[in-house]
């Protein structure tokens, strides 16, 4: 990719979705993160990534989601949808964007978009960005991992998916979840190619 083109894509949206897996704190602070880089997102978040954001950080709604992002930012920067609706605008090849994350990741997921499957708005976006060959970044929360589930990485990794596990490193010695949280959102921040300063870089 020239750097012509990494501007033209940094002024497309960048699709992301949350998904059942635990993980909720990586969600959030991603999408703050993003927003805060002035970045557009279309937001997906599964019936499941939902009850996910409730379990793990009390937020019970998309609306509830909207008020800790910050309102102005989100009307300016955020679109949402529903993930029943797979004639929306992530769902078409013709569409353009920067490509999609999917934070967190659940091995339902992870082995539907591995076989095709779209059977929701998550599922066909994704299987978009594979067949446009546009970046796909899942960001899956499990263990231990199967045989099937490292059979579907392995298969959505040779599709041209970046499977990016939350699996957070402690040489920096981290003080404070926050810090293992932020750990591994730079990491999809730098697949994505949004500047950002949450951690010190090696060296």
């Amino acid at each position: 990719m020239t750097s012509n083109e990494r501007v033209i894509q940094s002024n497309l949206p960048i699709v992301m979705a949350i998904t059942g897996a635990s993980g909720a704190p990586y969600a959030v602070r991603l999408l703050e993160q993003l927003v805060a880089s002035d970045r557009q997102v279309w937001l997906i978040v599964s019936s499941h990534g939902l009850r996910l954001l409730r379990t793990e950080m009390e937020i019970d709604s998309v609306d509830s989601l909207r008020k800790r992002v910050g309102a102005d930012s989100w009307r300016r920067l955020v679109t949402v949808y529903d993930d029943a609706d797979r004639g929306a605008a992530p769902a078409s090849g013709s569409t353009r964007n920067a490509g999609m994350v999917i934070c967190p990741c659940s091995m339902g997921t992870l082995s539907a978009i591995s076989v095709g499957a779209s059977r929701s708005l998550v599922e066909r976006a994704a299987d978009v960005m594979l067949k446009e060959r546009r970046l796909l970044v899942l960001v899956p929360r499990e263990t231990p991992l199967s045989a099937i589930h490292l059979q579907n990485m392995l298969r959505l990794s040779r599709a041209g998916a970046v499977i990016l596990p939350a699996a957070p490193g402690f040489y920096s010695r981290p003080q404070s979840v926050q810090e293992l949280v932020d750990f591994i959102v730079a990491r999809v921040l730098d697949q994505l190619g949004v500047e950002h300063t949450l951690t010190r870089r090696w060296g």
